[in-house]
């Protein structure tokens, strides 16, 4: 088992959250693990990727080289397509079409989506919209686990434990609201890669 995914967002967004979440999953199931981050300006809302690598035997390097993601996972359409150069030609990208506007010359999100469809294997939905109908509003970053979850090489249930022993000191309504936004991010790609 080899994951190599890049976590992509915008300060605040919860990306690091998923790399802990993940990192607790993976250490449960015994595997090895690295992870790299770049914070940049993300107390301003800028820029915040990390490297997470995953498997099953010893990892050299932190650092996922260009083409070599499995994954891409993104809650900014704009830093999902940042990224795309890491991508695998058959790896995926899921990511939030909501967009966070911190720029002015942010392109038309029109343009955004296009490049998006070009880029091959994409779950691209607005996981803001989904979270607040399902959880809370604050739990987009739970929608966006669940809908990368059937792309990675780990139990459903295992990631699930991640996000109890991440949220559970913050008590059980928390861990429950988290789970179900994870569980409807799970549900739309599994639906989604059915057809």
């Amino acid at each position: 088992m080899k994951t190599d995914i890049v976590l992509a967002g915008v300060g605040g967004q919860g990306i690091l959250s998923i790399a802990t979440i993940l990192g607790a999953a993976a250490l449960k199931e015994g595997l090895y693990l690295k992870q790299a981050e770049v914070h940049g300006m993300s107390q301003r809302g800028g820029d915040v990727q990390s490297n997470l690598r995953l498997s099953s035997s010893p990892i050299a390097s932190d650092l996922i080289p260009f083409g070599g993601a499995d994954l891409i996972v993104s809650l900014e359409p704009m830093e999902a397509l940042r990224y795309r150069p890491y991508l695998k030609p058959e790896g995926w990208i899921v990511t939030n079409t909501a967009p966070f506007v911190n720029i002015d010359n942010y392109p038309a999100m029109e343009d955004v989506e296009s490049e998006l469809e070009d880029s091959g294997n994409v779950v691209a939905f607005d996981m803001d919209e989904l979270a607040k109908k399902e959880a809370s509003p604050r739990a987009s970053n739970m929608v966006l686990l669940g809908a990368a979850a059937p792309f990675i090489d780990m139990e459903t249930e295992v990631i699930e434990e991640g996000i109890r022993s991440v949220f559970g000191k913050k008590g059980e309504a928390i861990v429950e609201s988290n789970l179900k936004a994870f569980r409807a991010g799970l549900e739309y790609t599994r639906q989604l890669i059915k057809k």
